[in-house]
């Protein structure tokens, strides 16, 4: 069995619920065949969520770490390619906190790439018959700073350890009126045992084009 640490996230922006933690409670509820899946919910908060990130991967030990945020607006899940060393807060966390262009490891390089096989990953979830995307941009809030402290915590520390990020659009629920992309938790949770499943089993990524122009 191939241990999964998978996290998402509280809700926050005045949200009641947060799609992320609960996909990863569905895939936790029944994982693919060969995982082991532990979901463990991090705080929208700075410097908490890594700190709560790492005592998650302390506790399970895990081969492999996916960590889920929100990305409302987005029209599939997306699979981030990088993350960067800043924490830039358009809207304060959920502890108030709203830094402004800081770094998210002081001394860091200047970004980290996904050490899971993003294209493979969007593969498999479109094969699942789940919308998908490869994303460049995890943003500079909450999100990102995850991706990131993951990224360095498994560079320093965990370098036979594999993880990433993946954002997740709004749930129906969260759009009622139908005035923005959503995605049914239930197909989301479809896609990322799909991905999860990919990943697992695949070191060489796909050679195939997923850029973009902007």
């Amino acid at each position: 069995m191939t241990r999964v640490l998978l996290t998402g996230f509280e809700p926050f922006g005045g949200e009641s619920v947060n799609p992320s933690w609960q996909a990863a409670e569905l895939v936790a509820a029944a994982p693919p065949d060969g995982l082991a899946v532990t979901a463990v919910q991090l705080p929208c908060v700075f410097g908490e969520s890594l700190t709560a990130l790492r005592a998650a991967v302390e506790r399970v030990r895990p081969e492999l770490v996916l960590c889920l945020g929100q990305a409302g607006g987005r029209t599939g899940v997306t699979v981030e390619r990088v993350a960067v060393n800043v924490d830039d807060a358009r809207i304060p966390d959920n502890a108030g906190a709203q830094p402004i262009d800081e770094p998210v490891v002081p001394g860091g390089p200047a970004a980290y790439f996904s050490s899971l096989p993003v294209k493979a990953c969007v593969a498999a979830m479109r094969s699942a018959g789940v919308p998908a995307a490869l994303s460049n941009t995890a943003g500079t809030f909450v999100c990102n700073h995850v991706a990131y402290g993951l990224g360095h915590l498994l560079a320093t520390e965990l370098p036979g350890v594999r993880g990433g990020f993946v954002h997740v659009p709004w749930a129906p629920s969260q759009v009622p009126d139908g005035s923005a992309p959503s995605v049914p938790v239930d197909l989301v949770a479809t896609g990322l045992r799909a991905l999860l499943s990919a990943a697992a089993s695949t070191r060489d990524d796909l050679r195939v084009t997923e850029g973009a122009t902007h």
